[in-house]
């Protein structure tokens, strides 16, 4: 087994090769200067298993291209298996038709990756899992929920409430607040276009509770900083922002900071720079779980346990 990654986010990849007690593997990536990318895999990979993490984060199609031309050069290299790690999946979003006349950009990532070559997907908390069906190729989406369990627990956080940001992300919630013993709560908002909602009202008891705001992304910050005031209006206690992917784009590290939170919590999944962190934002690593399920499937074992 060999561990590669790309320029997106070789922080968290250096944490899972550490939990796995190797070393990554060398790849040299160059950037031209009208930015076209070399990409040269430095080490042997004749009948090994290789796994490749990139997330594809901002910049998100330079990040793609670059995770394509590793998947090529590994598969030209005669790789006897290739997993692509996407901690984070851009594009997700754009899952469906909305209006007439616009593509599936989701579905059209994920035939980019299998027609370049890829055998394996592993991933994390997509934005909608009826991507996994985009794929004819298996596909593990890990869940942050066991990280943010361990994590909330130990703030021993009293007489509290897991609260959706919309109705999409309820089961989440749910499935956040039967692990933790908290209530079930839910903003109902609408979004009359891209990065931008309304708070309509909020559906649940939070009046002189502590809340958990659960979102499984935060972008532009606005949908979870209107929930936050909603909910402040409605009566809750202290309120906590939970996401697991920081996309963070634009004014947001400004609007978390301005708003009302008792505590920001992310995982690494993206890596967030140092100054867009507020003095109460707090990062758990992914690591482990990674590291876990790149284990398992490279010793041919089960994986779903750690959806659990």
């Amino acid at each position: 087994m060999k561990i590669f990654s790309g320029t997106a986010n070789p922080t968290l990849a250096k944490e899972i090769a550490d939990y796995l007690r190797i070393r990554l593997s060398e790849v040299e990536i160059i950037k031209f200067k009208d930015n076209e990318l070399s990409i040269k895999i430095c080490e042997n990979v004749r009948g090994v298993d290789v796994f490749i993490i990139q997330p594809t984060s901002n910049p998100a199609n330079e990040h793609l291209m670059e995770l394509l031309l590793m998947i090529d050069a590994a598969l030209r290299a005669s790789a006897k298996r290739i997993t692509v790690v996407i901690p984070y999946f851009g594009y997700a979003r754009q899952d469906r038709k909305v209006e007439p006349r616009v593509p599936i950009s989701a579905k059209v990532v994920a035939n980019l990756l299998q027609a370049v070559g890829i055998n394996r997907m592993l991933t994390m908390d997509l934005h909608s899992e009826q991507i996994q069906g985009f794929f004819d190729i298996p596909v593990d989406n890990l869940i942050a929920a066991p990280i943010f369990v361990q994590y909330l627990k130990g703030l021993s956080i009293g007489d509290s409430v897991v609260v959706s940001p919309d109705t999409g992300g309820v089961v989440r919630a749910r499935f956040l607040g039967k692990k933790i013993d908290a209530g079930l709560a839910i903003i109902d908002k609408r979004r009359p276009k891209p990065n931008d909602s309304k708070v309509m009202n909020v559906v649940g008891e939070v009046k002189g509770k502590n809340c958990i705001l659960l979102d499984d992304m935060v972008d532009t910050g606005g949908s979870i900083c209107q929930a936050a005031r909603a909910l402040k209006e409605s009566g809750a206690d202290d309120i906590y922002c939970v996401s697991t992917h920081a996309v963070l784009s634009g004014e947001a590290p400004g609007k978390l900071k301005a708003a009302d939170f008792k505590e920001i919590i992310f995982t690494n999944t993206i890596e967030i720079p140092i100054e867009k962190r507020p003095d109460n934002m707090t990062v758990l690593s992914v690591a482990p779980l990674f590291g876990e399920a790149i284990k398992r499937i490279h010793e041919g074992e089960s994986v779903s346990s750690l959806f659990l």
